[in-house]
């Protein structure tokens, strides 16, 4: 299982994730998160970390021109696409990196298959946190991963949505061919952007047993 820590804002810290073995570190490019790494740090110093972790951007509704800079400007290995984007709008990111889109599962009632099904050819991974209209994610909430075990993608995809420490035994008992990765934020932080390293190497410790 992958571990993706998301909105981190220190460069020292992401330095000690790559030293923990984590797989993937998120950094938001959206300006309304509190974790709105272009306030934190400069794409320069991140660009010349020697880091084996990858870099993943995460965008809202950013414009190709603002992703393609920002790819650029931190050397980001992925885009997380985690708006209202299309299909031929991911279709056209993934041309040139790697993309995860990401979906809102709002109640029981979402129909996993449907939602992605438009965005089955153009991205690399699927991303699914709790959401509905006009929430981007970052509510520190679970959505029913049940619904997820019922469906038949065959795509990789992250759990995302309120996980802590607390979730490794169900995280270790959730069951799809494709689930891939989890992705941490909220609940491993110390406050917004700055992470409680301790209870990250915990986790990984933990899911690893």
């Amino acid at each position: 299982m992958k571990i993706k820590v998301c909105g981190n804002t220190d460069l020292g810290q992401l330095k000690e994730l790559n030293d923990l073995g984590i797989d993937f570190a998120g950094l938001i490019f959206y300006e309304h998160s509190p974790r709105y790494v272009l306030k934190k740090l400069p794409g320069s110093d991140v660009k010349e970390l020697d880091l084996k972790i990858e870099k993943v951007g995460v965008f809202v509704n950013a414009s190709e021109q603002e992703i393609s800079k920002q790819v650029e400007d931190f050397a980001l290995d992925i885009v997380q696409l985690q708006g209202d984007e299309t299909a031929s709008f991911c279709q056209r990111i993934s041309d040139h990196v790697k993309v995860i889109k990401a979906f809102r599962v709002s109640d029981n009632d979402t129909n996993i298959d449907w939602l992605v099904k438009e965005y089955v050819d153009v991205c690399d991974f699927y991303m699914f946190d709790k959401g509905s209209a006009g929430l981007y994610g970052g509510t520190g909430e679970k959505f029913n991963w049940n619904l997820l075990a019922n469906s038949v993608i065959d795509k990789p995809f992250f759990l995302s949505g309120g996980i802590s420490n607390t979730d490794v035994h169900a995280l270790k008992n959730f069951q799809h061919p494709f689930f891939y990765g989890v992705d941490i934020n909220s609940k491993f932080e110390k406050e917004p952007g700055i992470k409680n390293l301790k209870l990250i190497k915990r986790f990984v410790s933990d899911l690893k047993k």
